[in-house]
């Protein structure tokens, strides 16, 4: 029950960040770093300290005494991430959000998923899963397998996004994509998730703020389990991070693109805008909400990321379809990408049963 609980909770995180680009489809009128920032500061600045104030109690306390290396390590992993999610957000403008997604969260959860392991059999800590528990258990085999089938999958979605390229003429590109650059797009996505794997890093190194979280709450609740939202104490850390990197490029792009009096252009429908901003923001920080709890189930590991990130991209690949961003490819080519969306949800079951049998 624990593992379904967990990857029930892994799916509405998944699910949340698969779909929070579609409200930036809304906004009308503005330059790309003007929603992209607008959005960021609810999903780094605002959202994250409500939900650790809602709760976990003197969530600020937890933070103060906290050793400064281990802040400014969690932060620093932010810093890292912050330039994987702001390249994401480039990466999904010029592949679109099923292809993008595809690419940068495939690169993103194999890094995520398997360097902490490796690091873990370097530096062995208790209740971390290393790479040789990975390779020397039935559970890991299964974990493992999982990650390779989800590799796979990315592997045909990437497939089809080239198929896709031959496949639409100039005037078709102009109405299922007008941004698609296939080469500019492919290196904003190799960048982005590299470092996007970084937010994984992070949440292992402000574990001390998450683990004396979860010991508050069950001194004070004794026998039931681990605390679910034990990690909205470190995510307020490291999205200050990854703010900072955001709010720098952001601005840049602004001054360098003419483009401050978005926020004030009464030309454009200001307030939509902005609710639909902050929609975005707040529906992309759920994601990390619900991924704490279902890492509460699961634990800190491989499975949790690999979940995590297959339901991602399964979801971002459904939006594709659904907003038509495969009209007018071959069928070859639709088909490509609907088994590529197959092997992904394949992996998903392969982790999900692998977590059921470990003990």
């Amino acid at each position: 029950m624990q593992a379904l609980l967990g990857v029930i909770f892994h799916f509405i995180g998944g699910f949340a960040s698969g779909s929070f680009y579609i409200p930036y489809k809304k906004v009308k009128g503005w330059s790309w770093e003007s929603y992209w920032i607008v959005g960021g500061i609810f999903s780094w600045l605002i959202v994250p300290p409500l939900a650790a104030y809602l709760t976990i109690p003197d969530f600020t306390a937890i933070i103060a005494a906290t050793d400064g290396g281990i802040l400014g390590l969690t932060y620093f992993f932010g810093v890292l991430w912050g330039i994987g999610g702001l390249t994401y957000g480039l990466g999904v403008r010029y592949l679109g959000v099923s292809l993008g997604s595809s690419i940068i969260l495939g690169l993103c959860s194999v890094f995520g998923a398997l360097i902490p392991s490796f690091y873990y059999d370097l530096h062995p800590s208790p209740g971390k899963d290393s790479f040789t528990d990975l390779i020397t258990n039935t559970w890991g085999q299964m974990v493992l397998l999982g990650i390779l089938v989800c590799i796979i999958g990315i592997i045909i979605c990437g497939k089809a996004g080239m198929m896709k390229e031959k496949d639409l003429n100039a005037a078709e590109k102009d109405t299922a994509n007008n941004e698609f650059k296939i080469g500019l797009g492919l290196f904003v996505a190799i960048v982005s998730g590299v470092l996007s794997a970084c937010f994984a890093f992070g949440i292992d190194a402000g574990k001390d703020m998450a683990s004396t979280a979860n010991e508050v709450w069950k001194a004070n609740n004794p026998n039931q389990g681990e605390f679910l939202f034990q990690n909205n104490v470190t995510y307020v850390v490291i999205l200050l991070g990854g703010l900072t990197t955001n709010f720098i490029w952001c601005m840049l792009l602004n001054f360098r693109n003419k483009t401050f009096g978005d926020y004030t252009n009464k030309s454009t429908p200001l307030l939509k805008n902005y609710i639909f901003s902050a929609l975005a923001g707040t529906t992309w920080f759920l994601q990390f909400f619900f991924y704490g709890m279902g890492e509460s189930k699961l634990g800190n590991g491989p499975s949790s990321w690999i979940l995590h990130m297959a339901f991602i991209i399964l979801i971002a690949n459904l939006w594709g379809l659904i907003l038509k961003e495969w009209k007018g490819v071959k069928s070859k080519t639709l088909t490509t990408v609907i088994v590529g969306i197959l092997f992904i949800i394949l992996s998903i079951l392969i982790v999900g049963y692998g977590n059921s049998i470990k003990s």
